[in-house]
């Protein structure tokens, strides 16, 4: 006999454990579109609490970690698609 899924059939479900909070923000911001030059990297200060370095560090990160791919298939992917085409300009 299998066990019940962890959540019902109309429950969403869990984000992928391991994933922090600081780590779904990031996939959050990248999620956004951005009207002007700054707009991102203010959000970033200011819903952050961490400079625009630090936060392209942390994303590159979470490209690679399948926890992230998990949580956001349709950001990480997206992202990946553009690495890769940067990677392949130099």
């Amino acid at each position: 006999m299998t066990a019940p899924p962890p959540n019902g059939p109309d429950e969403p479900a869990a984000p992928p454990p391991g994933l922090s909070d600081r780590d779904r923000a990031v996939l959050a911001v990248e999620r956004q579109s951005w009207a002007g030059p700054g707009a991102k990297e203010r959000e970033i200060r200011e819903r952050l609490g961490i400079s625009p370095t630090r936060y392209y560090q942390l994303l590159n990160a979470l490209l690679d970690d399948r926890r992230a791919l998990e949580a956001d298939p349709v950001t990480v992917n997206r992202l990946r698609r553009v690495r890769a085409a940067r990677r392949e300009r130099r």
